[in-house]
């Protein structure tokens, strides 16, 4: 309880410097350099309001619920300050990636702790993981601010090229992370059999990285057209009339981050089966990451236990 209220008391001293900082930040835009590179674009003092309280709330509310560690909450902050800051569908989807995922990773913890030997109560992020997650969604709001300004523009490559890819980088970096987190961390408890591993098809035991069944890879589609529906509410929500009026068919953008999901789980596991090692220990049972006497090799690539 002790070291629970130090690192609350942490992250509220954190997030009151980090509201001073953004309304300094706010000033200081305006009176030296007037907005980003972007021409027309320029962002509005409620925009950069909401951004600033938006990311303190959800990122205080993951922290009370143990999802996020002090130090994935400090980073939080920042991913969830540009996301919103760039384009509110930038938001709904990291949203709905955090309260997805974070639900997905607490599901049928008992199970998951008899096969998984680097198993965590709670599952909470650091900023690592944060990091990995958030990294490149983070970089490409940045890109969208510099090169579109705060503008929530619909995907329309006829008219808004630049803007659209990124946009669409945006939701297919989340949607793979989605997709990779509901393939893992759901289909690993609700397939009633063990995996194949991707690259031999072999049966392996459940928690080997590069393990892919039927439930997960459905899990994974699924799990990335949540990112696109939520991306297309954000458009449908917040886009002008006109620009919406004339850009395509926005529903599309459901599938692409179905897609997105279950190319991510796939790609993360070919990366799992040839590059990370996984074993068994014969003593416990359960998988693990680190080559070391007791274990026998499952897949990957042999890891020094000594690093």
């Amino acid at each position: 309880m002790v070291g629970g209220g130090r690192s609350s008391a942490l992250l509220s001293l954190v997030s009151l410097v980090f509201v001073i900082c953004s309304l300094f930040a706010f000033v200081g835009k305006n009176l030296v350099i007037g907005g980003w590179t972007a021409d027309t674009s320029q962002i509005s003092p409620l925009r950069w309001v909401i951004a600033t309280a938006v990311s303190v709330i959800v990122v205080t509310y993951g922290h009370s619920r143990r999802s996020l560690s002090t130090s994935g909450a400090l980073l939080a902050l920042l991913v969830g300050f540009c996301l919103t800051l760039a384009h509110y569908s930038f938001f709904f989807s990291l949203l709905a990636f955090f309260l997805t995922s974070s639900r997905a990773t607490k599901y049928r913890q008992d199970l998951k702790k008899k096969f998984e030997d680097d198993f965590k109560e709670g599952g909470q992020r650091n900023w690592l993981q944060v990091l990995c997650n958030g990294g490149m969604a983070t970089e490409l709001a940045l890109l969208y601010l510099l090169d579109v300004g705060s503008s929530d523009l619909p995907v329309d490559f006829r008219h808004s090229y630049r803007a659209s890819w990124l946009g669409i980088g945006v939701l297919g970096a989340l949607s793979c992370c989605n997709g990779d987190t509901w393939a893992s961390e759901l289909g690993s408890v609700l397939s009633r059999g063990d995996p194949w591993l991707i690259t031999s098809l072999r049966r392996v035991p459940r928690g080997t990285n590069g393990g892919i069944s039927i439930p997960g890879l459905l899990l994974s589609f699924v799990g990335g057209l949540v990112i696109g529906v939520a991306y297309w509410l954000g458009v449908i929500c917040t886009s002008l009339g006109g620009d919406l009026a004339r850009a395509p068919d926005q529903w599309k953008i459901i599938l692409v981050g179905g897609i997105g999901g279950l190319l991510g789980s796939i790609i993360d596991s070919l990366l799992g089966a040839s590059l990370q090692f996984s074993g068994i220990d014969e003593k416990t049972g359960r998988v693990v990451e680190v080559a070391r006497e007791g274990v026998t090799k499952v897949s990957g690539q042999f890891q020094d236990s000594s690093i």
